[in-house]
């Protein structure tokens, strides 16, 4: 069993097919999840096996700690780190980005606003290892709506608004006061 060996899971490549969860032995995934991969045991992988990754149809799976320059076999090269550029930091043509817009109208004074940037931030830093790890980049696109013509732009509807690569998080939206 490992302590810093474990599959991360891309769901924007992940089909949910389940072939992982189902080829594990080792409770590693979450079955009752299933077919979707939910990685529940992460101390319970086995190092430098890359069983669940060799079984996966679409490449979805790379691993924390993989240093051994595997190449998933329906997929990319996994990576640990996104490659840094020449000013030493990820760069987005380096790896794929994760764009998280963050729309709002006020962050001095309301309350709902203030609360989703805070609780935003903290789901950001615990996050992007695990992204970084799969090879992707987290970019935060904070845009206040100060204007109707940004409102129009932004296809505003709500404050606040959180968006992942265009896609609203919210699945409906309830008008009460700001």
């Amino acid at each position: 069993m490992a302590k810093s060996w474990y599959p991360v899971i891309d769901y924007l490549s992940c089909i949910e097919c389940g072939t992982c969860v189902n080829f594990c032995p080792h409770g590693v995934y979450d079955k009752d999840k299933a077919p979707s991969p939910v990685v529940v045991s992460p101390e319970r992988c086995i190092d430098h096996c890359h069983g669940c990754g060799n079984k996966c149809p679409v490449g979805a799976i790379a691993y924390v700690g993989d240093d051994t320059g595997w190449i998933p076999p329906n997929g990319e090269k996994a990576e640990t780190e996104s490659a840094p550029c020449c000013c030493g930091e990820a760069c987005e043509n380096d790896a794929k980005v994760v764009l998280i817009q963050y729309l709002y109208l006020d962050l001095a004074t309301c309350d709902r606003c203030i609360g989703a940037d805070a609780v935003l931030e903290e789901v950001l830093l615990t996050i992007s290892p695990a992204l970084e790890t799969a090879g992707y980049h987290t970019k935060l696109e904070k845009v206040e709506i100060s204007s109707e013509e940004l409102a129009k732009e932004y296809r505003f509807l709500a404050s606040p608004t959180i968006r992942v690569n265009g896609q609203d998080i919210c699945e409906s939206v309830q008008e009460n006061a700001c």
